[in-house]
């Protein structure tokens, strides 16, 4: 249990990683100047190579995880209100891993963007989900 543990912490610190510098690329393509393709065409580049590497990441995060809950019964039964709040929260950021292949869409279709300071408040939200998540693995308040 110790070994899939292990790799599922590895595998979440490098999924949210991604998550973490994935919108600081928006941020620098929504401040792009126009005209500017070069530097357009590399961010890009750098984000869909990224958003692949962090899908990939995120697989065996999940595997792990899954494996901790079904197969070796952490947080299941009676006092562990803890695990389907955290539960929840992982959905949420599996959401916002949705999201950010959205956005990238979007960028390297040229649909009009929101401005640089959006995309700075949208990169505060893994750090949030990923804070919440660890305090409620770590204390299980409830």
């Amino acid at each position: 249990m110790l070994w899939i543990k292990s790799l599922h912490i590895v595998f979440i610190a490098s999924w949210f990683a991604g998550l973490f510098y994935l919108p600081r690329i928006f941020v620098n393509l929504a401040m792009v100047p126009p005209g500017s393709e070069a530097e357009r065409a590399r961010l890009l580049l750098m984000a869909r190579k990224l958003m692949r590497f962090t899908t990939f990441l995120a697989v065996p995060a999940l595997v792990f995880g899954l494996w901790l809950w079904m197969g070796y019964g952490i947080g299941r039964g009676p006092g562990n209100g803890w695990m389907h709040a955290k539960l929840a929260l992982v959905l949420l950021v599996l959401g916002y891993h949705h999201g950010c292949g959205v956005l990238l869409r979007k960028f390297v279709a040229g649909a009009p963007m929101r401005s640089h300071r959006w995309y700075r408040w949208f990169n505060e939200v893994p750090v949030l989900l990923l804070l919440a998540i660890v305090v409620l693995v770590v204390v299980k308040p409830f």
